[in-house]
Protein backbone atom coordinates (compact mmCIF):
# COMPACT_ATOMS: atom_id res chain seq x y z
CA UNK A 1 0.00 0.00 0.00
CA UNK A 2 1.09 3.83 -0.30
CA UNK A 3 2.82 5.83 1.81
CA UNK A 4 -0.83 7.43 3.22
CA UNK A 5 -1.21 9.34 6.36
CA UNK A 6 -3.94 6.84 7.75
CA UNK A 7 -4.13 3.01 6.41
CA UNK A 8 -6.31 0.45 7.03
CA UNK A 9 -4.37 -2.79 6.45
CA UNK A 10 -6.81 -5.87 6.13
CA UNK A 11 -8.75 -4.51 8.62
CA UNK A 12 -11.48 -6.99 10.21
CA UNK A 13 -14.09 -5.21 12.21
CA UNK A 14 -16.75 -6.46 14.26
CA UNK A 15 -18.34 -7.57 18.37
CA UNK A 16 -17.23 -10.00 20.71
CA UNK A 17 -14.65 -11.21 18.61
CA UNK A 18 -16.53 -12.27 15.36
CA UNK A 19 -15.91 -10.19 12.44
CA UNK A 20 -18.69 -8.14 10.60
CA UNK A 21 -16.43 -7.03 7.66
CA UNK A 22 -13.31 -7.71 6.87
CA UNK A 23 -10.65 -7.19 4.67
CA UNK A 24 -11.13 -3.66 4.69
CA UNK A 25 -7.73 -2.08 2.83
CA UNK A 26 -8.86 1.70 2.88
CA UNK A 27 -5.55 4.65 2.45
CA UNK A 28 -6.15 7.96 3.13
CA UNK A 29 -3.94 10.90 2.18
CA UNK A 30 -3.24 13.78 4.89
CA UNK A 31 -6.17 16.52 4.65
CA UNK A 32 -8.75 14.47 2.44
CA UNK A 33 -12.04 14.33 3.31
CA UNK A 34 -13.27 10.80 3.51
CA UNK A 35 -17.33 9.59 3.81
CA UNK A 36 -18.41 6.70 4.35
CA UNK A 37 -22.02 5.67 2.88
CA UNK A 38 -24.69 2.64 3.17
CA UNK A 39 -27.50 1.28 4.39
CA UNK A 40 -28.60 1.53 7.87
CA UNK A 41 -27.01 -1.14 9.72
CA UNK A 42 -24.19 -1.65 7.38
CA UNK A 43 -21.50 -1.37 9.59
CA UNK A 44 -20.40 2.07 8.90
CA UNK A 45 -20.61 3.20 12.71
CA UNK A 46 -18.53 -0.15 13.37
CA UNK A 47 -15.74 0.87 11.36
CA UNK A 48 -15.47 4.41 13.16
CA UNK A 49 -15.40 3.16 16.40
CA UNK A 50 -13.05 0.90 15.64
CA UNK A 51 -10.52 3.07 14.31
CA UNK A 52 -10.71 5.37 17.31
CA UNK A 53 -10.22 2.14 19.33
CA UNK A 54 -13.55 2.09 20.94
CA UNK A 55 -14.22 -1.45 20.10
CA UNK A 56 -11.12 -4.26 19.87
CA UNK A 57 -9.78 -4.86 16.06
CA UNK A 58 -10.96 -8.15 15.57
CA UNK A 59 -7.99 -8.52 12.68
CA UNK A 60 -5.68 -6.68 10.44
CA UNK A 61 -3.86 -3.42 11.66
CA UNK A 62 -4.38 0.42 11.65
CA UNK A 63 -1.64 3.04 11.10
CA UNK A 64 -1.55 6.73 11.74
CA UNK A 65 1.37 8.65 10.00
CA UNK A 66 3.43 5.33 9.86
CA UNK A 67 2.43 4.16 13.66
CA UNK A 68 0.30 1.06 14.32
CA UNK A 69 -2.55 2.83 16.08
CA UNK A 70 -2.77 -0.09 18.66
CA UNK A 71 1.03 1.40 20.29
CA UNK A 72 -0.13 5.19 20.89
CA UNK A 73 -1.19 6.13 24.67
CA UNK A 74 -4.63 6.38 25.07
CA UNK A 75 -3.53 10.29 26.33
CA UNK A 76 -0.79 10.36 23.12
CA UNK A 77 -4.22 9.32 20.59
CA UNK A 78 -6.37 12.37 22.35
CA UNK A 79 -4.21 14.88 21.47
CA UNK A 80 -3.91 13.95 17.92
CA UNK A 81 -7.33 12.35 16.68
CA UNK A 82 -10.81 14.05 17.75
CA UNK A 83 -13.86 12.09 17.80
CA UNK A 84 -17.49 12.96 17.47
CA UNK A 85 -19.86 10.25 17.77
CA UNK A 86 -23.68 9.83 17.50
CA UNK A 87 -24.05 8.51 21.77
CA UNK A 88 -26.25 10.95 23.60
CA UNK A 89 -23.81 12.21 26.46
CA UNK A 90 -25.29 13.07 29.38
CA UNK A 91 -23.49 14.92 32.04
CA UNK A 92 -24.18 15.68 35.22
CA UNK A 93 -24.41 20.17 36.31
CA UNK A 94 -22.11 21.01 33.07
CA UNK A 95 -22.54 24.20 30.75
CA UNK A 96 -21.25 23.39 26.86
CA UNK A 97 -18.39 25.64 27.94
CA UNK A 98 -17.03 23.50 30.36
CA UNK A 99 -18.26 20.65 27.32
CA UNK A 100 -15.75 22.31 25.00
CA UNK A 101 -13.48 22.71 27.37
CA UNK A 102 -12.58 19.36 27.89
CA UNK A 103 -10.87 19.55 24.45
CA UNK A 104 -8.33 20.60 26.66
CA UNK A 105 -7.84 18.18 29.25
CA UNK A 106 -4.90 16.38 27.21
CA UNK A 107 -2.66 19.44 27.13
CA UNK A 108 -3.16 20.12 30.71
CA UNK A 109 -1.62 18.74 34.33
CA UNK A 110 -3.54 16.55 36.64
CA UNK A 111 -5.93 19.40 37.56
CA UNK A 112 -7.01 19.58 34.46
CA UNK A 113 -6.87 23.59 35.12
CA UNK A 114 -6.60 25.45 31.66
CA UNK A 115 -4.69 28.12 30.85
CA UNK A 116 -5.49 31.31 29.66
CA UNK A 117 -4.26 30.17 26.08
CA UNK A 118 -6.39 27.03 27.18
CA UNK A 119 -9.46 29.70 27.09
CA UNK A 120 -8.44 31.33 24.66
CA UNK A 121 -8.37 27.97 22.53
CA UNK A 122 -12.14 27.34 24.07
CA UNK A 123 -13.65 30.77 22.94
CA UNK A 124 -12.33 30.01 19.40
CA UNK A 125 -13.74 26.65 19.00
CA UNK A 126 -16.79 27.47 20.04
CA UNK A 127 -17.17 30.36 17.41
CA UNK A 128 -16.24 28.70 14.98
CA UNK A 129 -19.36 26.76 15.63
CA UNK A 130 -21.31 29.47 16.13
CA UNK A 131 -22.17 28.30 19.58
CA UNK A 132 -20.87 31.24 21.91
CA UNK A 133 -23.93 31.99 22.97
CA UNK A 134 -24.77 28.68 24.22
CA UNK A 135 -21.47 29.20 26.57
CA UNK A 136 -23.75 29.49 29.99
CA UNK A 137 -26.08 27.26 29.27
CA UNK A 138 -27.05 23.90 30.87
CA UNK A 139 -25.15 21.00 28.07
CA UNK A 140 -28.27 18.87 29.04
CA UNK A 141 -30.98 21.19 28.14
CA UNK A 142 -29.77 22.78 24.66
CA UNK A 143 -31.80 20.13 21.65
CA UNK A 144 -29.90 17.92 19.10
CA UNK A 145 -28.58 20.53 16.60
CA UNK A 146 -26.95 22.53 19.07
CA UNK A 147 -25.57 19.72 20.76
CA UNK A 148 -23.78 18.43 18.00
CA UNK A 149 -22.32 21.93 16.92
CA UNK A 150 -21.01 22.21 20.72
CA UNK A 151 -19.18 18.62 20.26
CA UNK A 152 -17.69 19.59 17.63
CA UNK A 153 -16.40 22.41 18.99
CA UNK A 154 -14.80 20.43 21.48
CA UNK A 155 -13.41 17.86 19.04
CA UNK A 156 -11.67 21.66 17.35
CA UNK A 157 -10.58 22.94 20.58
CA UNK A 158 -8.70 19.08 20.91
CA UNK A 159 -6.31 20.56 17.68
CA UNK A 160 -6.16 17.09 16.44
CA UNK A 161 -4.77 16.20 12.97
CA UNK A 162 -7.31 13.78 12.49
CA UNK A 163 -11.49 14.19 13.28
CA UNK A 164 -13.74 10.81 13.60
CA UNK A 165 -17.46 11.78 12.80
CA UNK A 166 -20.42 9.47 13.08
CA UNK A 167 -23.61 11.02 10.95
CA UNK A 168 -22.55 14.82 12.43
CA UNK A 169 -25.98 16.57 10.61
CA UNK A 170 -28.06 14.04 11.51
CA UNK A 171 -29.88 16.75 13.67
CA UNK A 172 -28.84 19.95 12.22
CA UNK A 173 -31.57 21.63 10.21
CA UNK A 174 -30.25 22.85 6.72
CA UNK A 175 -28.78 26.08 7.85
CA UNK A 176 -26.49 24.19 10.35
CA UNK A 177 -25.69 21.30 8.14
CA UNK A 178 -24.12 23.72 5.26
CA UNK A 179 -21.73 25.48 8.54
CA UNK A 180 -21.16 22.18 9.95
CA UNK A 181 -19.47 21.03 6.29
CA UNK A 182 -18.22 24.38 5.46
CA UNK A 183 -15.92 24.02 8.89
CA UNK A 184 -15.04 20.45 8.07
CA UNK A 185 -13.96 21.32 4.53
CA UNK A 186 -11.75 24.59 6.14
CA UNK A 187 -10.25 22.54 8.32
CA UNK A 188 -9.53 19.89 6.04
CA UNK A 189 -8.04 22.21 3.06
CA UNK A 190 -6.16 25.23 5.24
CA UNK A 191 -5.72 23.21 7.90
CA UNK A 192 -5.04 20.02 6.37
CA UNK A 193 -6.84 17.87 8.67
CA UNK A 194 -7.80 14.80 7.60
CA UNK A 195 -11.66 13.95 8.40
CA UNK A 196 -13.31 10.60 8.10
CA UNK A 197 -17.08 10.58 8.80
CA UNK A 198 -20.56 8.67 7.87
CA UNK A 199 -23.43 10.43 6.64
CA UNK A 200 -26.53 9.57 5.62
CA UNK A 201 -27.49 12.58 3.34
CA UNK A 202 -25.21 10.91 0.28
CA UNK A 203 -26.35 14.31 -1.80
CA UNK A 204 -24.21 16.02 0.83
CA UNK A 205 -21.64 12.89 0.59
CA UNK A 206 -21.34 13.57 -3.03
CA UNK A 207 -20.52 17.19 -2.96
CA UNK A 208 -17.87 17.15 0.45
CA UNK A 209 -15.55 14.06 -0.09
CA UNK A 210 -12.46 13.58 -1.49
CA UNK A 211 -13.02 10.34 -1.19
CA UNK A 212 -15.99 7.67 -0.60
CA UNK A 213 -16.49 4.19 1.13
CA UNK A 214 -18.77 2.16 -0.10
CA UNK A 215 -20.20 0.07 2.56
CA UNK A 216 -22.47 -3.22 1.90
CA UNK A 217 -22.67 -6.63 3.10
CA UNK A 218 -19.24 -7.80 4.87
CA UNK A 219 -16.86 -6.17 2.68
CA UNK A 220 -16.32 -2.42 1.14
CA UNK A 221 -18.05 -2.72 -1.81
CA UNK A 222 -16.52 0.32 -3.44
CA UNK A 223 -13.95 2.86 -2.96
CA UNK A 224 -12.92 6.34 -4.86
CA UNK A 225 -13.59 9.98 -6.29
CA UNK A 226 -16.90 10.48 -5.80
CA UNK A 227 -17.36 11.15 -9.78
CA UNK A 228 -16.71 7.35 -9.90
CA UNK A 229 -19.08 6.39 -6.91
CA UNK A 230 -22.01 8.53 -7.58
CA UNK A 231 -23.19 6.74 -11.01
CA UNK A 232 -26.78 5.79 -10.77
CA UNK A 233 -26.92 1.81 -10.67
CA UNK A 234 -23.67 1.91 -8.36
CA UNK A 235 -25.89 4.08 -5.71
CA UNK A 236 -28.93 2.11 -6.50
CA UNK A 237 -27.35 -1.62 -5.79
CA UNK A 238 -25.61 -0.17 -2.72
CA UNK A 239 -29.01 1.02 -1.26
CA UNK A 240 -31.14 -1.67 -2.99
CA UNK A 241 -33.33 0.99 -4.13
CA UNK A 242 -36.36 -0.22 -6.08
CA UNK A 243 -38.72 2.12 -4.99
CA UNK A 244 -37.10 5.83 -7.16
CA UNK A 245 -34.68 6.98 -8.35
CA UNK A 246 -31.49 9.08 -7.41
CA UNK A 247 -30.25 11.25 -9.85
CA UNK A 248 -26.25 11.97 -9.32
CA UNK A 249 -25.62 14.86 -12.06
CA UNK A 250 -28.35 16.66 -9.26
CA UNK A 251 -27.66 14.42 -6.34
CA UNK A 252 -31.31 14.23 -5.76
CA UNK A 253 -33.89 11.10 -4.53
CA UNK A 254 -36.75 10.53 -6.65
CA UNK A 255 -39.96 8.55 -6.31
CA UNK A 256 -41.13 6.46 -8.37
CA UNK A 257 -43.09 7.78 -11.75
CA UNK A 258 -46.63 7.69 -11.77
CA UNK A 259 -48.21 4.55 -13.12
CA UNK A 260 -51.13 4.17 -15.48
CA UNK A 261 -51.78 5.83 -19.36
CA UNK A 262 -50.65 9.02 -19.89
CA UNK A 263 -53.30 11.59 -21.50
CA UNK A 264 -51.12 14.39 -20.41
CA UNK A 265 -48.34 16.15 -22.69
CA UNK A 266 -45.62 18.44 -21.45
CA UNK A 267 -44.24 21.07 -24.11
CA UNK A 268 -40.93 22.30 -22.03
CA UNK A 269 -37.11 22.53 -22.07
CA UNK A 270 -34.45 24.61 -20.65
CA UNK A 271 -36.02 23.91 -16.75
CA UNK A 272 -38.92 25.64 -17.68
CA UNK A 273 -40.74 21.21 -17.29
CA UNK A 274 -39.08 20.50 -14.02
CA UNK A 275 -41.84 22.62 -11.26
CA UNK A 276 -44.41 21.23 -13.74
CA UNK A 277 -42.92 17.73 -13.67
CA UNK A 278 -43.24 17.42 -10.08
CA UNK A 279 -46.43 18.71 -9.58
CA UNK A 280 -47.72 16.11 -12.01
CA UNK A 281 -45.94 13.39 -9.62
CA UNK A 282 -47.80 14.86 -6.35
CA UNK A 283 -50.97 14.11 -7.96
CA UNK A 284 -50.01 11.03 -9.35
CA UNK A 285 -50.71 12.05 -12.75
CA UNK A 286 -48.89 10.29 -15.99
CA UNK A 287 -47.39 12.67 -18.48
CA UNK A 288 -45.35 12.71 -21.59
CA UNK A 289 -42.62 15.44 -21.81
CA UNK A 290 -41.05 17.10 -25.35
CA UNK A 291 -39.93 18.10 -27.27
CA UNK A 292 -36.59 17.50 -25.17
CA UNK A 293 -32.85 17.39 -26.00
CA UNK A 294 -30.83 14.78 -24.08
CA UNK A 295 -28.43 17.62 -22.62
CA UNK A 296 -31.36 19.59 -21.66
CA UNK A 297 -31.96 19.66 -17.69
CA UNK A 298 -35.38 19.23 -18.22
CA UNK A 299 -34.85 15.67 -19.61
CA UNK A 300 -32.67 14.41 -16.68
CA UNK A 301 -36.00 14.61 -14.19
CA UNK A 302 -38.35 13.69 -17.23
CA UNK A 303 -36.01 10.74 -18.33
CA UNK A 304 -37.19 9.35 -14.25
CA UNK A 305 -40.33 11.00 -14.01
CA UNK A 306 -42.01 10.77 -17.43
CA UNK A 307 -44.23 7.64 -19.14
CA UNK A 308 -42.36 8.67 -21.99
CA UNK A 309 -40.09 11.20 -23.37
CA UNK A 310 -39.84 12.59 -27.07
CA UNK A 311 -36.28 13.91 -27.77
CA UNK A 312 -33.92 14.80 -30.39
CA UNK A 313 -29.63 15.19 -30.09
CA UNK A 314 -27.76 18.00 -28.65
CA UNK A 315 -27.14 21.35 -30.70
CA UNK A 316 -29.50 19.37 -33.82
CA UNK A 317 -32.82 21.43 -35.46
CA UNK A 318 -35.64 19.21 -34.65
CA UNK A 319 -36.21 16.94 -37.29
CA UNK A 320 -39.01 16.13 -39.41
CA UNK A 321 -39.36 12.94 -37.77
CA UNK A 322 -39.05 13.80 -34.39
CA UNK A 323 -41.68 16.62 -34.79
CA UNK A 324 -44.47 14.63 -36.62
CA UNK A 325 -44.03 12.18 -33.55
CA UNK A 326 -44.82 14.82 -31.32
CA UNK A 327 -47.47 16.22 -32.98
CA UNK A 328 -48.76 12.44 -32.94
CA UNK A 329 -48.30 11.71 -29.37
CA UNK A 330 -49.70 15.02 -28.32
CA UNK A 331 -53.17 15.06 -30.44
CA UNK A 332 -53.93 11.18 -28.24
CA UNK A 333 -53.90 13.12 -24.92
CA UNK A 334 -56.66 15.43 -22.97
CA UNK A 335 -54.45 17.94 -22.16
CA UNK A 336 -51.24 20.11 -23.09
CA UNK A 337 -49.70 21.86 -20.24
CA UNK A 338 -47.14 24.28 -22.05
CA UNK A 339 -44.12 26.17 -20.24
CA UNK A 340 -42.68 29.21 -21.01
CA UNK A 341 -39.61 27.46 -22.84
CA UNK A 342 -37.66 29.78 -25.14
CA UNK A 343 -38.03 29.09 -28.62
CA UNK A 344 -34.97 29.95 -30.90
CA UNK A 345 -33.22 28.75 -34.37
CA UNK A 346 -32.48 25.09 -33.29
CA UNK A 347 -35.83 24.34 -31.85
CA UNK A 348 -37.96 26.18 -34.07
CA UNK A 349 -40.29 23.12 -34.65
CA UNK A 350 -41.24 24.01 -30.88
CA UNK A 351 -42.51 26.82 -31.76
CA UNK A 352 -44.55 24.64 -34.20
CA UNK A 353 -45.81 22.88 -31.85
CA UNK A 354 -47.34 25.07 -29.42
CA UNK A 355 -49.08 26.78 -32.36
CA UNK A 356 -50.66 23.05 -32.93
CA UNK A 357 -51.20 22.93 -29.46
CA UNK A 358 -53.44 25.93 -29.36
CA UNK A 359 -55.29 25.01 -31.92
CA UNK A 360 -56.55 21.56 -30.42
CA UNK A 361 -58.39 23.64 -27.80
CA UNK A 362 -56.62 21.36 -25.19
CA UNK A 363 -53.50 23.62 -24.34
CA UNK A 364 -53.13 25.07 -20.47
CA UNK A 365 -50.15 27.45 -19.61
CA UNK A 366 -47.80 25.77 -16.51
Amino acid sequence: MENYYFKMDHLSVGYNKKALIHDICIGIKKGEIVTLIGPNGSGKSTILKSITRQLQIIGGKVYFDDQNLTSFSFRDLSTRMAVVLTERMKPELMTCHDIVATGRYPYTGRLGLLTREDEEKVEEAMRAVHAQELGSRDFNNISDGQRQRVLLARAICQEPDIIILDEPTSFLDIKHKLDLLSILRDMAKMKHITVIMSLHEIDLAQKIADKIICVKGDTISHFGRPEDIFEENMIRDLYDINNGFFDPLFGSIELPKPEGEAKTFVICGNGTGIPVFRQLQKEHTPFIAGILYTNDVDYRLARLLAADVITERPFMDISEETFQKALRVMEQCERIICTDVPVGSCNMRLGQLIEAAKKSGKMVRG
